[in-house]
């Protein structure tokens, strides 16, 4: 435990909802004897929402998690979490540093998970890391001089932005797109249609219904047997959690996700926040997946969760709707799929050009939320559930 008078919060991890979730500890804990100190292996905020911009070269607004948190007192430590002992409260650090924590968030993220498929870990690349994407643009900018082929991997939705941007990006490369099951099959009918339209006019090829069991230096094999020559392999889908609550003891999931109560503590080290893409949350109409629409909000909940257990006040139990899917086709069209409070598709959407205003308003939004944390609350929860969150999930 803390031996010093002020309560001591470490938040672990500053992608979303680790960032939004430290900024709005800052507004809402500054009248309390806290220390905040926000734990992140490099000093640049990453938009993963952006990667495949990256990936094709684009340059990014440089935001500094330090530039982003001025003003706030939080202590920013430049550091990767190696281990937590919850008996005694300490995080373990990478450079040789120790933390105590009396309240620990745990906002550690996910990565694309390469380990399932033999040789894709080897073979293919990823957008978990900035820099890699940043190489990725290189050697695809190499492949585009002598109109070679890129494969990419995984049609959900981070791979269908990725090949359109690469697509669009490359005219004269050819863009395949592999998928166990269709493009966008998590839209509506007319959503997905004009989806798939805008892949045809930018002639990405896709390969639906099959899987992808081998990864070859230059190709990949099917489970039909067919290999796909390709230059480039972009590997997009697969989820992994850092194995970091799994080492230390705190209750997880089979895949390593904290387990939560309705409060968003973990059921056997209530000390312990998980927000985000490493923790397990379940609403009645069903568990939270991992999007930055859901992080950020259990980001601000946990902050004011947080703060009002350090009053001694009462909380309330997080109530979560899924709003929408944002979808950019490269930089000239987008589709927003407007949804149910479980993700499932609604009658709405939006397409063309003022699709793309829209994406591009929420891929922007979490870092100017964060910076702004100090003088205002901006908005980050577009839909509490309605009707489906009114009973909370036991």
């Amino acid at each position: 435990m803390s031996t010093t008078t002020a309560h001591e919060i470490v938040v672990l991890g500053a992608g979303y909802t680790g960032l939004i979730a430290t900024a709005r500890l800052a507004r809402y804990t500054r009248k309390l004897n806290t220390r905040i100190t926000l734990v992140n292996p490099s000093p640049r905020f990453t938009e993963r929402l952006r990667m495949h911009q990256v990936a094709t070269g684009q340059e990014l607004t440089d935001f500094q998690i330090s530039d982003l948190l001025k003003g706030t007192d939080v202590e920013f430590h430049q550091a990767a979490a190696t281990a937590i002992d919850t008996t005694d409260r300490i995080v373990t650090l990478d450079d040789g540093g120790v933390l105590y924590y009396d309240t620990l968030v745990y906002a550690l993220g996910s990565a694309t998970d390469t380990s399932t498929v033999p040789g894709a870990a080897d073979h293919a690349w990823t957008l978990n890391d900035p820099r890699l994407a940043h190489h990725f643009s290189q050697r695809l900018t190499e492949i585009a001089a002598v109109g070679g082929t890129v494969t990419v991997c995984g049609g959900g939705l981070t791979g269908i932005e990725a090949a359109a941007e690469i697509a669009e990006a490359h005219p004269g490369l050819t863009v395949n797109l592999v998928s166990a099951a269709e493009p966008g099959s998590m839209m509506g009918e007319k959503a997905r249609a004009y989806l798939n339209r805008v892949l045809d006019r930018l002639g990405v090829v896709r390969m639906v219904g099959v899987k992808v069991t081998k990864v070859l230096s230059d190709a990949v094999r099917l489970d039909t047997g067919e290999l796909v020559p390709s230059d480039l392999i972009l590997w997009t889908t697969g989820v992994r959690v850092p194995p970091l609550a799994i080492q230390a003891g705190i209750a997880t999931d089979a895949k390593g996700l904290i387990i939560t109560d309705p409060t968003l503590r973990s059921v056997s080290h209530p000390e312990i926040h998980a927000i985000g893409d490493a923790a397990l949350v379940r609403q009645a109409w069903g568990q939270i997946h991992g999007t930055c629409q859901s992080g950020v909000v259990t980001a601000d909940y946990t902050a004011t969760v947080i703060a009002r257990l350090l009053r001694g006040k009462t909380v309330k139990p997080l109530r979560f709707g899924y709003f929408h899917q944002p979808v950019s086709l490269g930089r000239k069209d987008a589709v927003i799929q407007f949804t149910n409070a479980d993700d499932t598709p609604n009658r709405w959407y939006l397409r063309g050009k003022a699709a793309v205003i829209y994406k591009e308003q929420v891929s922007g939004t979490p870092p100017v939320a964060a910076k702004m944390s100090r003088y205002v609350k901006l908005p980050v929860q577009l839909s509490k559930g309605g009707r489906a969150t009114r009973k909370t999930a036991r």
